[in-house]
Formats: C-alpha cells, structure tokens, sequence
C-alpha cells in the first residue's frame, strides 16, 4: 500500500496559517480532490505533498516513508500545473522526453516509452510540433505524458483545467479519469470548480480557512452536508430553521416560522438525533422541489407548502424560480421538459404549491462551524442574480 498520510499538518506564513491541522489518509489508486474557496489552503496543501513548501508542524508519509522533509527530486511525486510549463524550443517528443534524458535513460527505451506516453494520451501524431503549434487542451495532455513518464507513485495537479474554456474543460475531465483508469496510480486534484471535484472524484475534501470541512465520496458530501459551508460550497441549496416537535428513528418533526407570524411543519432526516425542542436548520437542495400551480395528493414521506412565485430565471437546462413562502424565499430548479402539450408555463406572482420527499431534507449537523462571506458565496455561485438584485 502507498497510502499517503497526512498527520496534523500545518503550515504558518508568519501570522498567517495557511494550513491548519490537516489529518487525512489518501488510498493508493485514488483519484482524489481539494476542493475550497481561493485562500482556503488547498494549493498550500499540495506543494507541501510536492516538496516545495515545508510544512510547519506535522508529518507527511508516502507508504512507509516519511516524505516530510525530503527535497521535492527525492519524491516519487510530479506536479502538473495551471499554466503547463512546456519548453517551448523543444518538439512535443522532446518535452516528454526530457525527465528520461536527464536519467541518462538509453535512447531506444526513451523511444517506446515516448511512444507509449503519446499514445496514452492520444497525441501519438502530434510528436514533431512545438508548443506554440497546439492547443490548450493538447498542451495539457503533453504536460500529463510528461509527468506520468518517469512512473511516479502520485501525480499531483493544481487546478490544471483553469485555463481552458468550458467546453474543452469537460472533455478534459473525461480524458483525466481514462488516464487515471489506465495508470492506476494515485491523482490528487485540486480545484475550486464544484463540477470539477464532484465529476473526477473518488473522494474529496471541502476546505475552507485552512481546515478539512468534510471528507469523503462526492454524493455522499452533496446529498448529506455536514456543515452549512459543505452545503452551501457544493451545489446550490436552501437553508431553513425549526424548532425540534419530535423525534422518531428516521426523522424529525420540525416546526419553522416563516418570517410572516405564520408557521409550518416539516418532516427532517438526520444523521444524529437532536435534543426535542432544539433549534435547527436544514438543507434542502432546488432540484428536489416539485413546483404546480395544483395541490399534490397528501401523502405521509411528502413535505409540501404552498407560496408564490417572486422571480423566475430561464438558465437554458432548467427554470429557476423564487418562491415566497411568509418572508422566507425559497429557491426551486424545474428541468425543461414537456409531458403533456397543453402544459401552460408557470407565471410571476402565481401561486404554487412546493413538495419534497421528507428524506430530501437534511439536517447540518454544525450550523455555526464556518461563517460565509459575500465573496465565497459568489465564488461558489450560490448567489442568484434574482436574489442579489433585491438585496436579499
């Protein structure tokens, strides 16, 4: 195994701590992500993994060797980075090449292993060009061959797919988890695209203000969040607080007040089970909701609330509506789609009716561990366009 461990690292620069008492363990084989805001700490996390930061307290171990003090040469670790660092005088063979050269490696097995990294990664007749005679994403794929060439334990990469445009970049994604599947050695990923981590990764860590948030696979974070950061940086969602009414094996019985005098019961899965009578929130993520201008049939696993419709924003795949409900607004993802021809679209200031199914909301375990400022939540895109134009 070649698991690689982190054990309280910690990384200070000056007053300032980047890093602060990171614990984890990475499976040999993984394709893992760091995922936070910018400044959270990730990239930190992974020049410390690479060798080109020390951390300031704490052991980083690969297998059974502890690699936290070893020059980033004396690693079995390569980095790829955002902007591919490709030499721009040599032939795209010769960029692959080079780490081979520089081992004295003789010339007829740099030959077939060139050949074979090029093939890996599709760019075999590609060999002869420079840099400057290629794309983006092929320059990208040409840093990957170069880094994976000398056969390293872990492969290392910040934000690699920044630079490409969206279209290229999911192709990309793709492309990665093929070359990862080929590889079969361990990817550590960094990046602050929630699309990207949730798409590639086996498993990933949330970070924010030089901490692990939560960890773990991509559905488990998104559909159970641990805090209202983890829920708010992944995905989009709404957040609503209740009062405890009761508590059974499976769910909760809350009562939340809908900022008008008026209140409302709703069926809440948890994880562990608070004190009845306790406040607490909720996530409940906008593609859950069913909105209808009809009353659902009542149903004992289904929440409903009845609300009008404030704003509605076409986003090409999916409508998004803001509900009101009392003063709470609650935000609703309706997928394009036509059942019947004489659907009529739904209008502002109707009134709807909003229903879930009662294990589609989910009580955060710590609402008070992270505070979220304005520039993280838009760097997340939670922020609706609706819902900053009315100062909400």
């Amino acid at each position: 195994m070649e698991d690689i461990v982190l054990e309280n690292v910690s990384k200070d620069f000056g007053v300032f701590t980047a890093v602060d008492g990171v614990s984890l363990t990475i499976h040999s084989g993984e394709l893992f992500s760091f995922l936070g805001p910018s400044g959270c700490g990730k990239t930190t996390l992974l020049r410390m993994i690479a060798g080109f930061e020390t951390p300031s307290g704490g052991t980083i171990r690969l297998g059974n060797q502890d690699i936290t003090d070893l020059p980033p040469y004396k690693r079995e670790v390569n980095t790829i980075f955002q902007n591919y660092s490709l030499f721009p005088h040599m032939t795209l063979f010769d960029n692959v090449a080079f780490g081979l050269r520089i081992k004295k490696t003789p010339k007829a097995e740099i030959k077939d292993r060139v050949r074979e990294m090029l093939n890996l990664v599709k760019m075999e007749d590609q060999a002869n060009k420079y840099p400057d005679q290629i794309s983006g994403g092929q320059k990208q794929r040409i840093a990957i061959a170069r880094a994976l060439i000398n056969k390293p334990r872990v492969l290392l990469l910040d934000e690699p797919l920044a630079a490409l445009d969206l279209k290229l970049r999911q192709h990309m994604l793709i492309e990665l988890m093929n070359i990862h599947d080929a590889v079969g050695i361990t990817f550590i990923y960094v990046t602050h695209d929630q699309g990207e981590a949730m798409g590639i990764s086996d498993r990933l860590a949330v970070m924010n203000q030089g901490k692990i948030v939560q960890e773990g696979p991509p559905d488990d974070i998104y559909e159970r969040p641990l805090s209202i950061f983890s829920a708010y940086f992944i995905g989009e969602t709404n957040f609503i607080t209740g009062q405890v009414k009761a508590l059974y094996d499976d769910y909760l019985e809350l009562v939340c007040d809908d900022g008008g005098g008026k209140s409302f019961e709703l069926d809440c899965s948890f994880q562990h089970a608070p004190a009845v009578g306790s406040r607490v929130t909720f996530s409940l993520r906008p593609e859950k909701i069913a909105i209808s201008r009809n009353k659902p049939r009542a149903q004992d696993d289904i929440n409903m609330l009845k609300g009008q419709i404030e704003d509605i924003l076409y986003l090409g795949s999916h409508t998004q509506y803001i509900v009101r409900v009392g003063k709470l607004k609650i935000r609703v993802f309706s997928q394009h789609k036509r059942v019947y021809f004489d659907d009529k679209a739904l209008d502002w200031e109707e009134k709807v009716w909003l229903f879930w199914h009662d294990t589609d909301t989910w009580m955060i375990e710590n609402d008070a561990l992270e505070q979220l400022t304005e520039a993280q939540l838009s760097e997340s895109g939670q922020l609706s366009r609706a819902l900053k134009r009315r100062g909400s």
